[in-house]
């Protein structure tokens, strides 16, 4: 048989599969290694495991090398061709390894009749974790395709190996004792809406490092024993696997392996077996169960290790859904349905498990963050921001109704409220079923306007589907990012990008290259706290320090966008030269491509988002160069006024029909048209009904919207006629102070 092609080996179901099946890390190492040298037709597959603090890589697992080795070999970071992989943080690809000058030999592994060697590091973003090497006795046996689908294995290894690695910290660690805290429960809580919709249901917290400690829960049935513990185990593990499963499936962009730590906790002796054992000497179960959750949480929650820290909310999840299991009384399999998630904090891919478990919405501390935001309503689920002192009101397992459209929170609600809010939700429902959007949109007078459609996740194609957008105006491409645990692969990005383009059958899709920073942070970034980080290391301006990065996502583009109509947008652009270097990274890719003889869309426009005065100022110069503008403006509304858009004591401040930003919007528009260039709107003013008469007065006929909103946005512009638009148009530019901008809206108001 001969090697196995690129998407047989990156199998993500096929490495869940081993995962499963595992009793322990060393276990699902020695089945990696075996497998991806089967595939890859390799004599030798070994794994190293890199320990940070001794800088040393150790030998872990291994086919083809002598099994004597494993534990035994131990390489220094930069030492030999795999720990040069390592340090370099790249591959190592040689025709000969021995032949090489930074061939080191180590003894007693016979590996001497081996020439073909290739390494790949395994990290989770710029962490180092450990690599992934394979070697042949025939010369030159590794080509390219072998270097990037080992890369892409090495990916999905990296966080298994890493929620491994750091329970042996957990391991060393000291109990600490948790007091529990009383609190008085109000009627209503009034938050911030993050996300909308209407959930109901009792209140589960997830609290870090204060008063998010598991109770003995009432209503404790006796007679528990070690054989009803183990039972929940088993129950546990299993409901464990089918979510993963069913994680791959529907969220195959995003949930990489996300259940990997709960299955490895579980599966760690020193939590299930310690439960077993104090069982065993008496304990009841819950109490065991209870007690050592509560030991985990205490010591991830003091941890200085911030990976250790991000653990916290997957042990109380495991608790919970251990104790779920073990107390019954008709819960429905462990899950979190009818459960409405209260946290201080949670991360991106704390949501997409929450959701995946069943949550019923989140209510959760701190300002409206755009991310989990974002997530929440790809996902369809409400989310409610709320202060820290109104968090303290919440009570655990208290009913809650909550209204993400108006960030309100209803505590133990009366019956008028639920009656009120199932009738709401009924003519929800109804008009979600049949949405009546046309296939086309027009002005009264004739016009036609594009609705294009801003998507997150594989999730929201269907939604751009059912609300019959044009294509994708925005593909924001680092929700992947944010949400799994290391930077995904070449390989693993081209087939997100590829179904996506897929989908679309030939209509227009926009690819923006990666926009963190800001209130997007990627979890494993490893970067220093930045004072401002709005300010800082964002967007395009991180794409251009780590052009590895950057070149590996714009070959995914380039390869998915073969068959399609397909487009890749700069994000943050601030000056020509900015673009320029960006657009030189994206030439080099495709040399690279021709290069390696790999097909990719030839046809790709380049083009930014206008979102910074500086890009307003330059539009002339940048309009000669882009082939289309994209103006964002979120950003360009908050980088304009200087108002931070997740602060609420300036939200106030964050005006849309600010003069200067209606201003900046009609230069930038006419001229991208005068350089006969396609100009967008992207960004929540392309929904707003009271705006939208401006933006077709001022020339924008393309707008790009969150599918859902098509419908009503179709309606408002239905109504209004080019003549009307224009003359509104032009009264709002003359206007300079936003009392008068405010006036013209209220006389030509067209929401539906």
């Amino acid at each position: 048989m001969g090697k196995a092609n690129v998407n047989l080996i990156c199998d993500i179901a096929e490495l869940s599969s081993l995962f499963e099946k595992s009793s322990s890390l060393d276990d699902f190492l020695q089945a990696a290694v075996s497998v991806v040298a089967y595939h890859m037709q390799s004599a030798v597959c070994s794994i190293y495991i890199y320990d940070d603090k001794e800088r040393m890589l150790t030998l872990r697992a291994t086919q083809g090398l002598s099994p004597d080795s494993v534990g035994k070999v131990k390489l220094r970071l930069g030492q030999g061709l795999t720990g040069l992989a390592l340090k370099e943080l790249r591959a190592i690809r040689e025709a000969r390894g021995y032949l090489s000058p930074k061939y080191q030999p180590v003894s007693g592994i016979n590996e001497e009749k081996f020439q073909a060697f290739l390494a790949v590091p395994i990290r989770r973003g710029l962490t180092r974790v450990g690599v992934l090497a394979v070697q042949d006795p025939e010369p030159d046996y590794f080509d390219k395709k072998d270097e990037r689908a080992l890369g892409a294995i090495a990916a999905q290894l990296a966080a298994v190996i890493e929620n491994a690695t750091l329970l042996q910290e957990l391991h060393r660690r000291d109990e600490v004792v948790v007091k529990p805290q009383t609190k008085t429960v109000p009627k209503m809580i009034k938050g911030r809406p993050a996300s909308g919709g209407v959930a109901k249901g009792k209140a589960t917290f997830i609290i870090s490092g204060r008063g998010g400690s598991f109770q003995v829960p009432s209503g404790v049935p006796e007679g528990l024993t070690v054989q009803n513990f183990d039972l929940a185990l088993e129950q546990t593990e299993q409901q464990l696997k089918d979510l993963q499963r069913k994680a791959d499936e529907e969220l195959s962009d995003v949930a990489q392996l996300i259940f990997s730590a709960h299955l490895l906790i579980l599966a760690d002796d020193e939590f299930s077996g310690e439960i077993r054992r104090r069982i065993e000497n008496g304990k009841p179960p819950v109490e065991a169960i209870v007690e050592l959750v509560n030991r985990y949480i205490q010591i991830f929650s003091a941890s200085s290790n911030p990976r250790l820290q991000e653990k916290v909310h997957d042990l109380k999840d495991l608790g919970h859904r251990l104790l779920e299991n073990l107390i019954g009384g008709g819960r429905v399999h462990g899950d979190y349905s009818g459960q409405i998630i209260v946290a201080d904090t949670l991360l991106p891919s704390d949501i997409l498990k929450l959701a995946t478990e069943k949550a019923e919405g989140f209510i959760v501390q701190g300002g409206v963050t755009s991310h989990n935001a974002i997530i929440c309503r790809s996902l369809q689920k409400p989310m409610v921001m709320i202060d820290p002192q109104q968090l303290e009101l919440l009570c655990e397992s208290c009913e809650l109704l909550m209204d993400g459209d108006q960030g309100s929170i209803y505590v133990r609600p009366s019956d008028d409220v639920l009656k009120e809010y199932a009738e709401h939700s009924r003519t929800v429902e109804a008009l979600e079923k049949a949405p009546s959007v046309k296939a086309e949109t027009f002005t009264a007078d004739g016009t036609r306007i594009q609705l294009f459609a801003n998507i997150n996740l594989l999730s929201d194609l269907k939604l751009a589907e059912k609300f019959r957008t044009e294509g994708i105006g925005l593909y924001r491409s680092e929700f992947p990012f944010i949400i799994r645990n290391a930077f995904p692969s070449e390989e693993e990005q081209y087939q997100v990008y590829g179904r996506i383009v897929e989908a679309m059958g030939g209509r227009e899709v926009t690819f923006r290259t990666l926009d963190i920073g800001g209130d997007k942070v990627l979890s494993y970034q490893g970067e220093a706290e930045e004072a401002n980080p709005f300010l800082g290391l964002r967007a395009i301006r991180f794409s251009l320090l780590h052009k590895d990065i950057f070149s590996e996502q714009l070959r995914a583009f380039l390869r998915a966008g073969v068959g399609g109509n397909t487009r890749i947008m700069f994000p943050l652009i601030s000056s020509l030269d900015e673009f320029i270097e960006a657009r030189d990274v994206l030439y080099s890719c495709m040399r690279e491509l021709d290069e390696r003889g790999v097909v990719y869309n030839r046809s790709t426009k380049i083009g930014i988002m206008v979102e910074l005065p500086s890009a307003v100022e330059l539009i002339e110069d940048l309009a000669r160069e882009v082939d289309f503008v994209s103006i964002g403006t979120n950003d360009l509304i908050q980088y304009m006024l200087a108002v931070d858009r997740t602060n609420d004591q300036v939200s106030k401040l964050y005006l849309s029909h600010h003069p200067a930003i209606l201003r900046a919007i009609e230069r930038v528009v006419s001229v991208v048209k005068k350089h006969g260039k396609d100009v967008s709107i992207c960004g929540d003013i392309a929904m707003d009904a009271k705006m939208i008469p401006f933006l077709l007065g001022v020339g924008i006929t393309k707008l790009s919207l969150a599918p859902r909103r098509a419908h009503d946005v179709q309606q408002v512009i239905e109504k209004v006629s080019m003549e009307k638009a224009v003359y509104t148009a032009r009264r709002m530019l003359v206007a300079g102070r936003v009392s008068e901008v405010e006036a013209i809206i209220n006389r030509y108001n067209f929401a539906p």
